[in-house]
């Protein structure tokens, strides 16, 4: 099967077709595929999606698909590797930017969520639209400032994109239940400070009972606390070794691991294997040009 390859952090492109130009294939990245206009069936695995104008797909890493175009479509093509997000991070504590990677996280671990269009919120859907109309005018125009602009604009799409997994996963977990929710999203953006995932410390948070906070979860999550922090840890884990260059060492110090000795027990009590034998068997990113199967070009 035909894998694509990105050599760059991001990359955008804007076309219309009457054909797929390539069959079913893999991609090395993520990808947000948008509808401009047109119709035709989106194949993912054994899943099948009509689409037509404001449609929006994310492809994830190793995800097999192709378009069948019934009508001209216009499309536009946003692929971005874990490299473009790691650049997006601030550092400085008060800019809404600084935890802007965690937020993206939801994008890089849930690779369970289903296939089809990702805009699961109504509003959003126009709001991707003007969206994706600036980015072409940018494109097209190329003003002064225009990469800046652009990026900015990538980094909203991303932005949005995460809302609407979230809000697909939170109602899927706790469907009446927003409490849990905002449990779940404070897991999530305090998965890099294991000190403030303790139960006394999201107990105090919460306002909830330390000796009631495991009954909560389990009740409202189905899984106890401290299985869904592994698990969460767990897909972070996976996505960086299949998907970075990131050493092992560098993904201890990022998680919050005591050490490489800590970290590697961690996860093969989850796998059966360690880290540097999973990246071995089932690393999906080639790390140089040489080993690629073909690149995608403009």
């Amino acid at each position: 099967m035909l894998i694509q390859n990105l050599f760059e952090p991001y990359e955008i492109e804007y076309m219309e077709l009457n054909e797929c130009p390539v069959g079913i294939h893999k991609n090395t990245y993520f990808e947000l595929v948008y509808i401009l206009k047109g119709s035709g069936v989106h194949h993912v695995g054994e899943n099948q999606f009509n689409y037509s104008k404001g449609t929006l797909f994310l492809l994830l890493p190793q995800h097999a698909h192709s378009f069948d175009v019934r009508e001209l479509t216009t499309f536009l093509f946003i692929r971005f590797n874990d490299t473009y997000l790691k650049a997006q991070q601030v550092k400085d504590v008060h800019s809404m930017m600084s935890n802007w990677i965690q937020k993206m996280e939801y994008i890089l671990q849930c690779n369970y969520h289903l296939p089809g269009c990702i805009l699961h919120n109504a509003n959003d859907k126009p709001l991707i639209g003007g969206l994706m109309d600036a980015l072409i005018g940018e494109l097209v125009n190329q003003h002064e400032y225009y990469r800046e602009v652009i990026q900015q604009l990538v980094n909203t799409v991303l932005t949005i994109v995460a809302r609407n997994i979230w809000m697909i996963n939170a109602g899927k977990a706790t469907p009446r239940n927003d409490h849990a929710a905002a449990m779940i999203r404070y897991i999530h953006e305090q998965i890099y400070s294991p000190d403030q995932l303790k139960a006394e410390k999201i107990a105090a948070h919460f306002n909830i009972s330390p000796g009631y906070i495991h009954e909560y979860f389990r009740k409202h999550l189905g899984e106890s606390l401290q299985q869904y922090i592994a698990g969460y840890k767990m897909k972070l884990v996976e996505n960086r070794l299949l998907y970075s260059k990131m050493r092992v060492s560098e993904i201890v110090q990022e998680l919050g691991f005591t050490d490489e000795s800590h970290l590697n027990r961690f996860f093969k009590k989850h796998t059966g294997l360690s880290p540097t034998a999973f990246r071995k068997t089932k690393r999906a990113l080639p790390l140089s040009p040489t080993n690629a199967d073909t690149n995608l070009t403009q």
